[in-house]
């Protein structure tokens, strides 16, 4: 092993001085780094590295068990090789590239060399303060300490030490302060997540300077504000979470028809917000209206760059669910656990890419808007523990994509539709509704009204994008939204035959078992 790896050493230093280039792949190098014991051959042709032009690039992350012996409390070494952690500067001054992800590394963040472009040191077990020698790193791109167990303040001179840095992701340590004023005009920043720590204080209006940020991700941490509406003038903001804090006051109209018209993530849930849900609000919201080409041209994309991919953590059925890559056309409105009240506005009927929308627990009252079945690629809707009246919208059938409903803890009456999706539901998904009668409710209908229905449904027919009544029933048995998204994927990639064999048999027998207890109830 170790004169193949020597060899491997050779070969890359021979073809970086060949071509010329500063930047060389290394496969062979990067192989050996599944060996611990060949890792001290890697560090040595790091060092070797460090005496000439050459940069390794496209080490990714090792195995969680291969770093597992060197980690110690202070420092991370390999025989008579060099430091690699520790409270000091890297010793590789022309390292551009650093992946030490999902490993047991431990002691302070070592202070990156000066010409490093990414440095991702996420989920490992770093302690202590971020030094302050790492904003003398002026060429960072992306810096990403997330999920260790740093502590201390955010340095002030986090947000403008380099005009390159496109991605900060500090989240899951155990910051406290506030976040720094300190993000100059003219940078470059497209995340900022500060998810998961101990943060105080009201959102900076230095972010106002982000020009071109698309993800801002302050949730789970102790800050104090009321909504930060002047973000909406950031024309390239998509994701906004403020989820679990201590925000409140109201939400507003906004003249302005750009505010917020690329936001396709919004969770204000868990905080103290009050007021009625303005409609001028969500009208502004063009990228959650946006179907058709406008819409296609993103199926594919997911949101990130090189080296770096956006993720976010979402509520769905009450459970954290984490999305590791973020799809572009995935949307998502979380105002759930806040005190809105007033009726739910009919405009937010026109959100037609709208894939998830929560709103319960809060005082929001009157009838439940029919203009919400224009929302046909919704997923999930949960609109429990409000003080909704009236009727249930037949409109509501159409959502065929439906895979979670939850309008438990109202007061709805008269009967539950039936039709499409409706027929996947159980009880749960309408309980606490005294008045509500007829399938699955054990409480049969008094009068001979006839059932709110408004498809057959033994339909199969699929829809433009194929994604049809067999992918709804997949849904329902992946039992969360992310079936959906699965089921999508498969049939875009060539229908596989075994999945829809699976979906045919199972799933289409129990949903006509159900339509047997529907026909002997109503005879």
């Amino acid at each position: 092993m170790g004169k193949r790896v020597m060899e491997s050493i050779s070969e890359c230093l021979i073809q970086c001085t060949r071509e010329q280039k500063n930047i060389v792949t290394c496969t062979a190098v990067k192989a050996a780094m599944s060996s611990i014991s060949s890792f001290v051959y890697v560090l040595l042709f790091l060092e070797l590295l460090a005496g000439s032009t050459c940069v390794v690039h496209g080490l990714q992350s090792h195995p969680r068990n291969t770093l597992k012996d060197y980690a110690s409390a202070a420092e991370f070494e390999a025989s008579d090789g060099p430091k690699l952690l520790g409270n000091k500067k890297l010793p590789w001054k022309n390292l551009e590239y650093l992946d030490l992800r999902s490993n047991l590394l431990q002691g302070p963040v070592p202070i990156p060399s000066s010409n490093m472009r990414v440095f991702l040191i996420s989920n490992n077990k770093f302690i202590g303060e971020i030094p302050r020698l790492i904003c003398n790193t002026s060429t960072i791109e992306i810096l990403d300490l997330s999920n260790n167990s740093l502590s201390g303040t955010i340095p002030e001179c986090i947000g403008n030490f380099s005009k390159s840095l496109r991605v900060l992701d500090l989240r899951k340590n155990r910051f406290h302060g506030t976040i720094p004023e300190t993000f100059p005009k003219g940078n470059n920043l497209t995340t900022l997540n500060f998810n998961g720590n101990e943060l105080v204080g009201s959102v900076p209006r230095s972010l106002l300077n982000c020009a071109n940020l698309q993800v801002l991700d302050l949730g789970n941490n102790k800050m104090k504000d009321t909504f930060p509406h002047w973000l909406g003038t950031l024309r390239e903001l998509q994701v906004l979470i403020l989820r679990s804090n201590k925000f409140y006051g109201h939400l507003r109209d906004y003249e302005a028809d750009y505010y917020f018209s690329k936001l396709r993530i919004l969770d204000l849930s868990n905080n103290n917000f009050t007021g009625s849900l303005p409609a001028m609000f969500f009208k502004n919201m063009k990228a959650m209206t946006d179907i058709g080409e406008a819409a296609d041209e993103n199926k594919s994309k997911y949101m990130g760059k090189t080296y770096y991919e956006d993720s976010v953590t979402l509520i769905i059925k009450r459970q954290e669910v984490k999305l590791m890559k973020i799809l572009t056309i995935f949307t998502t409105i979380d105002l759930s656990k806040n005190s809105f009240h007033g009726e739910i506005p009919e405009l937010m009927g026109k959100l037609h890419s709208l894939r998830l929308l929560n709103l319960s627990q809060n005082i929001l009252s009157g009838n439940i808007p029919s203009s919400l079945g224009d929302l046909t690629d919704l997923e999930s809707l949960d609109l429990s523990s409000n003080v909704l009246d009236g009727v249930i919208p037949r409109e509501l059938t159409r959502l065929t994509f439906l895979a979670v409903l939850n309008l438990s803890r109202n007061k709805l009456e008269g009967r539950i539709p039936e039709g499409n999706q409706f027929a996947t539901f159980s009880s749960d998904s309408y309980g606490g509704n005294l008045g509500l009668c007829g399938f699955p409710l054990s409480k049969n209908c008094s009068n001979d009204e006839p059932p709110q229905s408004s498809s057959v449904l033994e339909d199969d027919s699929e829809s433009e994008t194929g994604f049809g009544w067999k992918v709804v029933l997949m849904g329902y048995v992946c039992g969360t939204v992310f079936g959906m998204i699965l089921g999508y994927i498969l049939l875009s990639t060539g229908n596989p035959q075994w999945i829809m064999g699976i979906v045919d048999g199972k799933n289409h027998r129990k949903v006509r078992r159900q339509n047997k207890k529907l026909e002997g109830r109503r005879n």
